[in-house]
C-alpha cells in the first residue's frame, strides 16, 4: 500500500553521540545501531514529538576472546565481559548464554530515549532535545529503556516503556504535563509483559491498556477453532494508571487461518474514531510471520467497541503497513535485519493520521494514512 507521504524522518546519522548520556562514561567507542521505534504525541504548541529509541552499541564488542555488554550501574556505565565459549552470537542485537536450561541473554547495545520535535505534519525535524533525553535511572533499567508509547489522557501525558535488566523485563510508566519533562513513576507491569498501550481516554471512568505477556508455553485451542495459540494482545484496567488488573476477556488474538499474524503485539495507543458503523477504538498492531531470525513484521488494524474494548468489531486481515525497502536502500550498509516495520505512534491530522513506525530496527518512518481506509 502506498501513502501520500511515506518517508524516513530520523536515522542513525542524525544522532550526535557527543551529547549521549553515555558520552565519556565508558572506555570504548560506540555507534548508533538504530534510531527507531518512536513513541509519538502532539505537543501543546501543535508540533509532533517523537520519543526515539537510540540503541547505542559497542563498535568492537568482541575483544580478547570475550564479548562485552554495556550496563548502567549506580549512576554510571560499565562494561561486562563474557567468554565467547559461553555465548551464541547469531543475532547481532544480542548474545545468548549457552546452557542453563532456559533462555538467558545480554545485549550488544544499551537503549535510551531521545525526544525529537517535528513540524505539525511530521515531515521535518524542528529540534532534537538532547537535554530532555531519558536514560536508565534504576537497577531494573540497567540494560536500557526501550520502545516508548505515549498517550494523552485528559491534560496528562502517559508514556510506557520497556525497562530491561537481569531483575526483570518489565513495563515502566512515565508521566508529564508537557511531554518534554517526564517523571518516572516506576514499574507497572511485571516480567515479560510489554507492548503496553494506554487508551487515549477513559472507559466508564477507568484507564484501559493493551498488554502483551510473553512465555514459552501456550495451551492449544480446540481443533477447528478460529484462533491460534501464541502471543496475543490482552487488556487491563486501572483506577489511576499505576495499579493494573488484567481484564477477564481476551483482546486481539492470532487467527488460525494465517501464519502472517502467528505472533502479535500492540502498536499504537488506541484512539477513538468515528465511522459509518458507529466507530470505536482504533488499534494498530503488529503481526509477525515466522521466518528467518526475527520474522516478518507487518502492521494491521482492528476496531474495538467504544464501551467494551474487549469486543473486536472489525479487523483488517490485509496489512496496512509493510516494510519498504526503497526507504532503507540508502542505509543498506547499516542494516542488520529486514522485513520489519514496527508501528508505535499515531496522531490526528484532519483527513489523515500521521503514523510513526520503526523501520528495520534502524530508523524512524512517518506515513500519512488516509482516514478513509478505516471506514
Amino acid at each position: 500500500m502506498t501513502f501520500p507521504h511515506d518517508a524516513l524522518i530520523f536515522t542513525p546519522a542524525d544522532v550526535d553521540l557527543t551529547k549521549s548520556p553515555l558520552a565519556g562514561q565508558i572506555d570504548a567507542e560506540t555507534y548508533v545501531l538504530g534510531a527507531f521505534n518512536p513513541g509519538m504525541t502532539r505537543l501543546p504548541n501543535g508540533n509532533l514529538l517523537l520519543m526515539v529509541r537510540i540503541a547505542e552499541a559497542l563498535r568492537t564488542p568482541i575483544k580478547d576472546q570475550q564479548i562485552h555488554a554495556i550496563r548502567w550501574h549506580d549512576g554510571g556505565y560499565c562494561l561486562d565481559a563474557w567468554p565467547l565459549d559461553f555465548v551464541d552470537t547469531a543475532d547481532p542485537r544480542k548474545f545468548m548464554m549457552r546452557g542453563g536450561g532456559w533462555k538467558v541473554m545480554a545485549l550488544t547495545s544499551l537503549s535510551w530515549l531521545l525526544p525529537v520535535e517535528l513540524t505539525a505534519d511530521g515531515t521535518q525535524v524542528v529540534t532534537v532535545h538532547y537535554d530532555k533525553a531519558i536514560a536508565p535511572r534504576a537497577s531494573y533499567q540497567c540494560y536500557g529503556v526501550e520502545d516508548a508509547r505515549i498517550s494523552k489522557v485528559g491534560d496528562r501525558y502517559l508514556m510506557t516503556t520497556c525497562s530491561v535488566s537481569p531483575e526483570r523485563h518489565s513495563t515502566t510508566l512515565y508521566s508529564s504535563d508537557n511531554a518534554l519533562d517526564w517523571t518516572l513513576e516506576g514499574i507497572v507491569l511485571d516480567h515479560q509483559n510489554k507492548d503496553m498501550l494506554i487508551f487515549e481516554g477513559l472507559v466508564d471512568g477507568r484507564y484501559w491498556a493493551q498488554t502483551r505477556p510473553l512465555g514459552d508455553l501456550y495451551f492449544a485451542y480446540p481443533p477447528g477453532s478460529e484462533w491460534r495459540a501464541g502471543p496475543s494482545i490482552n487488556l487491563a484496567t486501572s483506577p489511576d494508571a499505576l495499579h493494573w488488573k488484567p481484564h477477564d476477556r481476551p483482546g486481539i488474538r492470532p487467527h488460525a487461518a494465517t501464519m502472517a499474524t502467528a505472533r502479535m503485539g500492540g502498536g499504537t495507543p488506541p484512539i477513538l474514531i468515528d465511522a459509518p458503523d458507529g466507530g470505536g477504538w482504533l488499534s494498530l498492531w503488529h503481526g509477525v510471520e515466522p521466518m528467518g531470525v526475527v520474522g516478518v513484521y507487518r502492521t494491521y488494524w482492528s476496531l474495538l467497541d467504544r464501551e467494551d474494548p474487549s469486543r473486536v468489531l472489525r479487523t483488517s486481515h490485509d496489512p496496512l503497513i509493510e516494510a519498504n525497502p526503497t526507504l532503507t536502500d540508502p542505509l543498506r550498509e547499516q542494516m542488520y535485519i529486514d522485513n520489519v516495520v514496527f508501528t508505535t505512534g499515531i496522531a490526528d491530522a484532519g483527513d489523515h493520521y500521521v503514523v510513526a513506525s520503526g523501520e528495520a530496527d534502524l530508523a524512524c518512518r512517518i506515513s500519512h494514512v488516509p482516514k478513509t481506509l478505516f471506514d
